[in-house]
């Protein structure tokens, strides 16, 4: 082969070579524009949460390149306020993530999109506590992420078996184990089932009788030994003497295991509240979870993006960093303490999110009326029912 058709190849190849680069010399080709997915949270900064949740939308931009996750921070006492307002504005964010609180509220107000179908068949990784709690009136408005309720926290130097049932608590108690209950309409509401109590019937009529009066019978009681020894009465009294070791034991929600661990360490341990002669205990569980604005042009990439954020992957990352109790069944839970949380949510009472849950929130938070007054707990039982049904 000859010098000049060398050269005449290799001018071919370069030529060649430029077209593509320049687009087939047509113009510069525009790289795929990406779809923008706006996410708003209220991890505090600097939090394990914030910390952990980074991490993990590091990682979505590699496994989602096709989506802008775009990021803002709203400090958790303006995070429902803010959204509400933007959203009926028009704006706000595609999606954010938050507690199930006025899961109901938002939805009945048309504040949070029904993906029902937009989630159709994506959900088998989930818990079905989780699914009901991101459920309003059979509609689904969420996917789920962790799980939330009160438990019996105790410190095994202390107190090596938790109390299996009411009376054993009741026996430690009496005879001068210090624990700390909290005693309050939120964290004393499973002791309701443990003596077969309810506050709503399937139709949500309020129905409170014997069960819930036995129940609150009861707790007066143990009120009564905690005044008398000068025990706290509550979660935020008794964080100082459970994690210094003073006190054998708290009831408190989940949200206070960084707290609870970072002092007791491998001493720290969990269980559900004890049984009583009704059954089970039932705290109310409260579900995490992401929704999507119903103003979202991007309403399938949003649902994409929160299903990645409640994987496995990015689920066991929050559990193992953030010490959240997963929605998803299928991360590797080893941990004694998550163990013990998900052994102590499965006779749970989903959250109801109905407007007559302020029925009971208006009328039976006044306890410092038997706690206190000494009103007799079957005639404040009777009383606030019957002022739940007026």
């Amino acid at each position: 082969m000859t010098k000049k058709l060398w050269t005449l190849i290799a001018m071919l190849v370069i030529t060649s070579l430029a077209l593509v680069a320049c687009g087939g010399g047509g113009g510069e080709v525009a790289p795929e524009e990406k779809i923008e997915v706006t996410f708003w949270h209220a991890y505090g900064t600097g939090s394990a949460e914030e910390i952990t949740m980074g991490k993990i939308l590091e990682q979505a931009a590699i496994d989602l390149p096709q989506y802008q996750i775009n990021v803002l921070q709203v400090p958790f006492n303006d995070i429902y306020n803010k959204y509400r307002t933007d959203v009926a504005a028009g704006g706000g964010p595609d999606m954010f993530v938050a507690p199930n609180d006025s899961l109901g509220d938002d939805a009945r107000a048309g504040l949070i999109a029904d993906i029902t179908e937009l989630a159709d068949g994506k959900l088998g990784d989930f818990s079905q506590l989780s699914i009901d709690g991101m459920t309003v009136e059979g509609t689904l408005y969420g996917i789920p992420e962790s799980l939330k309720a009160v438990a019996f926290w105790y410190n095994t130097d202390l107190l090596p078996e938790p109390p299996a049932t009411t009376d054993d608590l009741m026996a430690l108690m009496e005879g001068g184990t210090p624990i700390s209950l909290s005693y309050g309409c939120y964290h004393h509401w499973g002791f309701f089932g443990a003596f077969g109590g309810e506050i709503f019937d399937d139709s949500w009529n309020v129905v409170a009788g014997d069960g819930v009066a036995d129940a609150m019978s009861y707790l007066n009681d143990l009120y009564q030994i905690s005044l008398e020894e000068g025990w706290p009465k509550n979660d935020s009294d008794g964080l100082a003497p459970f994690t210094e070791g003073t006190m054998a034991a708290i009831t408190n929600g989940n949200w206070a295991l960084g707290d609870y661990k970072a002092a007791l360490g491998d001493k720290l341990a969990v269980a559900a509240l004890p049984s009583g002669p009704g059954g089970a205990s039932n705290p109310l569980l409260g579900v995490d979870g992401y929704y999507i604005n119903p103003n979202s042009a991007n309403k399938e990439a949003a649902l994409e993006v929160a299903l990645y954020l409640t994987g496995t992957a990015a689920s066991q990352l929050m559990m193992d960093e953030a010490g959240h109790v997963p929605a998803n069944t299928t991360v590797d839970v080893t941990d004694p303490l998550m163990l013990g949380l998900l052994e102590a949510f499965e006779t749970a009472y989903v959250r109801p999110q109905v407007p007559e849950l302020g029925l009971y929130w208006s009328n039976f938070c006044g306890t410092d009326q038997v706690f206190e007054a000494g009103v007799p707990a079957a005639e404040w039982v009777n009383t606030a029912r019957e002022n739940a049904g007026k």
